[in-house]
């Protein structure tokens, strides 16, 4: 009923049109409607700036972060230049692995010489340019230098197979690649030439790909002229005049509300997405994420071990740090525990980013005692549910006292939540916070759609400047996930308390529904985590013929630590319902994971079905 009464006040937002192309779409955009608590009066009271609510238990679950500071209209871009301006002589990058130190008046030389050499290979305003590789300097280069020009930068997961690699740049439709020689087992170039062996004979940046035929230049980091391609650093003396006149012209031309990034999901399940994202989503998104931190309150050194690849590294890490002029560290071109916490150490960190997998690493790693965590304050948990025990014990063996979650999707650019500092502790580490400014986040009922009354489990949903502009080159994806009044559905399970803190229980598609009951595995997993012996636990859902599905738990143990099912069973019983302790307990020393630290558990179904002989 209220879903109804807000369509019949509200109408129709906005269409995504027959052929949905975001370049197209951006121009259209003025049908959106970002609405105000006003209109929507007839489903919930309108929240005060402060973002604080009276408890009112008939009251809906849902909530309009309303705040009087405006957003930012400007380009990634101006908020460079401006930052530049202010500080020039701080650092802004520090690539711990490579020796790699710039100020910001260093890397903005360095990426407008960057910017004037894609120029000079034809590069212009929304042609895509693929950033394939780890965290290094030449990665945040391209992500800024495609920003001057308003070229649209591609984000490709570093650990991309051959078939993954081919899915992203045709459906992006790259004209241009810049590519890391090699990540771990992986050698880029005689994966990219299995794909275009026309790289042997064809010129550089005369690419003629019968597999990838929009893709005409391909760029590697280092020195090796490899046959078909450019150094990165030939890039730098490209440009001449003619190019800076174009790069000036480009500083007024560019929009902020203009496609700047595609970042596919983390393709959990299925072929990855790709989100197609504005300046002003994810600028504003970064301001925002460092603000609540305190970044603007003084210097602030972001110890950043998550892939640039993702939103989390690139828009809670590197853009951050640009809005806020904080210095980034990244310890290491992909996640290495010791490699963080020696980087937090000697660089004298303030903040640290993780995933909680990644926080279990290094809170788990032998030589934690030989490192000096006295400079750390605060740092953002993210990327998965949280468990409440590492959030603790981040706080007392990390001196994160001011750590924080944040919850967000790369879809919605990627933060709609985060606690704060203020918050009172057993928020901090039992939510996911309250909605950031300028959200409307509701949870709805996964079956009528109707919003939910507060403290009932639904599929939360949300709306504001931080919604993609949609999938890119896909509109039936697109309209599955935004609706017509513009929620995105995020697929995830949540309850909203009283004061409008909101707690994850699960995804939909992990709900586990056992002979009737819902079972949620991140309850149980939060439990689980209290035992003495576990270092980290999974709980997915298994079928079975009478009950439907039945509970089973992946364990992995501390080091030197030994359990059997009985002793994890009796650890459940008398503290949860009976159908929720897990009927199968599995053991195991590591759990399958996107490079983001994010565990896959569709692998760990069809795990247990070879293992089981199951059925359905």
């Amino acid at each position: 009923m209220a879903t109804r009464m807000l369509r019949s006040v509200l109408g129709r937002a906005d269409t995504l049109g027959r052929s949905f192309n975001p370049l197209d779409y951006v121009h259209r955009r003025g049908a959106s409607l970002h609405l105000r608590p006003a209109l929507v009066t007839t489903l919930s009271r309108h929240f005060s700036c402060n973002r604080s609510v009276s408890a009112n238990h008939n009251e809906l679950s849902y909530y309009h972060a309303a705040v009087n500071e405006p957003l930012i209209g400007k380009t990634i871009g101006q908020i460079m230049d401006e930052t530049t301006e202010k500080y020039p002589d701080r650092e802004s990058h520090v690539f711990c692995a490579d020796g790699i130190r710039r100020t910001f008046a260093q890397f903005k030389q360095e990426t407008d010489k960057i910017a004037l050499g894609l120029l000079a290979l034809g590069i212009k305003e929304g042609d895509r340019v693929g950033m394939w590789g780890p965290s290094t300097l030449e990665w945040v280069l391209t992500q800024f230098a495609t920003c001057r020009i308003g070229a649209v930068m591609v984000n490709i997961n570093p650990v991309y197979r051959v078939l993954e690699l081919e899915y992203a740049l045709h459906k992006s439709g790259c004209k241009a690649i810049v590519c890391d020689k090699s990540f771990r087992t992986l050698d880029y170039y005689a994966m990219l030439q299995e794909i275009c062996p026309e790289l042997a004979t064809d010129k550089p940046g005369q690419l003629k790909s019968a597999r990838l035929p929009d893709l005409k230049t391909v760029i590697f980091r280092g020195e090796d002229s490899l046959p078909g391609t450019y150094n990165f650093p030939d890039l730098l003396n490209m440009g001449g005049s003619t190019e800076e006149k174009r790069l000036e012209e480009y500083k007024h031309v560019v929009q902020f509300d203009e496609p700047i990034n595609i970042q596919f999901t983390s393709g959990t399940t299925g072929f990855p997405k790709g989100a197609a994202l504005t300046h002003h989503n994810i600028l504003n998104n970064a301001y925002t994420i460092g603000h609540i931190i305190g970044y603007h309150e003084k210097p602030h050194r972001i110890c950043i071990p998550v892939p640039l690849y993702h939103c989390f590294g690139m828009v809670g890490g590197t853009l951050c740090g640009m809005v806020h002029g904080a210095t980034s560290v990244f310890p290491a071109p992909g996640f290495e525990p010791e490699a963080a916490l020696r980087a937090v150490s000697e660089e004298k960190c303030t903040s640290l980013y993780g995933t909680p997998t990644m926080f279990i690493d290094m809170l788990h790693h032998p030589r934690i005692s030989q490192y000096d965590f006295s400079s750390l304050s605060t740092g953002i948990m993210a990327g998965s549910p949280c468990p409440i025990e590492i959030m603790k014990q981040s706080i007392t063996q990390l001196n994160m006292k001011d750590v924080c979650i944040a919850y967000g999707l790369t879809e919605v650019s990627p933060v709609i939540f985060q606690t704060l500092r203020d918050d009172p502790i057993e928020k901090r580490v039992s939510t996911i916070g309250k909605a950031t400014d300028h959200n409307e986040v509701k949870i709805i009922d996964v079956e009528t759609g109707n919003i939910v009354p507060r403290n009932t489990a639904g599929e939360l949903c949300s709306r504001g400047y931080t919604t993609m502009i949609g999938y890119w080159q896909d509109e039936k994806k697109t309209k599955e996930a935004i609706d017509e009044s513009r929620w995105f559905h995020t697929g995830d399970l949540a309850v909203m308390d009283d004061e409008g803190y909101v707690s994850i229980v699960g995804r939909k598609k992990d709900m586990i529904i056992r002979g009737g009951e819902n079972i949620y595995p991140v309850e149980l997993e939060n439990f689980l985590y209290k035992h003495p012996k576990i270092e980290d636990v999974q709980v997915i859902g298994l079928p079975d013929e009478r009950l439907g599905e039945i509970v089973c738990a992946w364990i992995k143990l501390k080091e030197g630590q030994t359990a059997t099912e009985e002793e994890i069973k009796e650890f459940c019983k008398g503290e949860m319902a009976h159908f929720k302790i897990p009927k199968i307990v599995h053991f195991v020393s590591e759990f399958p994971l996107t490079v983001t630290g994010k565990v896959q558990k569709f692998k760990m179904r069809e795990e247990m079905h070879i293992l089981l002989d199951l059925k359905g």
